[in-house]
């Protein structure tokens, strides 16, 4: 039988381990779900022209929703979004808690896109990895000279129905091995 005893040491204490420690006990966490978010992080909020499909007639709304560093990089490559206009902010000035408070320049009909809060923290972290992604639209300002395009609607509520005849009709040999 084996009988070892195995002993623990403890980290020394040092000046830096201390305002580590003091840090760490002091800082109040502002998203509690992501604590590497913290308030004064940089985030791209949007304006996207949607539709809303009821009784077979479709109905504009527009919709706050966060721009994501990668989407905001190819739409001001030119390419057609339903984005009319995108302001830069700190995270902060828009969510407390699962308060959310969109920047004064928006329209007053402006709707919060589904798990708004989720999808700017998620949003925010792609700026922290990528922070020259920033200097596209400065905090503060907002920026509007993208290529708007309702061309192809993004409709909401949409569903998508399968059917039968929606099958591809494949040869008969297509999963055999030949």
């Amino acid at each position: 039988m084996n009988t070892r005893s195995t002993c623990y040491s403890l980290p020394i204490r040092t000046p830096s381990l201390d305002r580590w420690l003091n840090l760490a006990m002091t800082t109040e966490r502002t998203y509690p779900n992501a604590p590497d978010i913290a308030a004064d992080d940089y985030v791209v909020v949007g304006i996207a022209t949607c539709f809303i499909k009821d009784d077979g007639e479709v109905h504009e709304v527009k919709v706050a929703e966060p721009i994501p560093s990668a989407a905001l990089e190819t739409i001001l490559k030119g390419i057609p979004t339903s984005y009319n206009m995108a302001y830069g902010t700190q995270i902060g000035s828009l969510v407390a808690g699962e308060h959310v408070s969109l920047p004064s320049d928006f329209p007053a009909e402006t709707q919060l896109c589904d798990d708004f809060v989720f999808r700017a923290i998620a949003a925010t972290r792609t700026y922290k990895a990528r922070p020259q992604a920033q200097s596209y639209i400065p905090a503060g300002t907002m920026r509007s000279d993208f290529h708007f395009s309702t061309e192809r609607k993004r409709v909401l509520n949409s569903e998508r129905i399968i059917k039968t005849e929606d099958n591809v009709k494949q040869h008969a040999y297509t999963h055999e091995v030949l």
